[in-house]
């Protein structure tokens, strides 16, 4: 999952990711997962992934803080996953 800071927010309930890549990406307050619009600062850590906004442009979606819980929870399950599936492999 693509990571970047916080660049900019805007009280309208959107802001800015500046990314990997130094470009800026929208987002809007629906796009936040584990974290309200109103507690986040300019500067943090986010994780994101790319998608379009309503009128069509890039946008950030499924937006959390790095290194949360939930950020966390998705690694563990993505190994545990698969080490299942090749333990499955692995007895055929």
């Amino acid at each position: 999952m693509p990571k970047g800071t916080i660049r900019r927010l805007m009280d309208r309930g959107f802001g800015f990711i500046k990314t990997e890549d130094e470009t800026d990406l929208f987002f809007h307050r629906n796009a936040l997962e584990g974290v309200e619009f109103n507690s986040l600062q300019e500067g943090q850590e986010v994780e994101f992934e790319k998608g379009q906004g309503r009128d069509g442009r890039p946008a950030a979606v499924k937006v959390k803080l790095a290194g949360t819980e939930a950020s966390q929870a998705e690694a563990e399950t993505g190994s545990t996953d698969t080490e299942t599936e090749g333990g499955g492999e692995a007895a055929q």
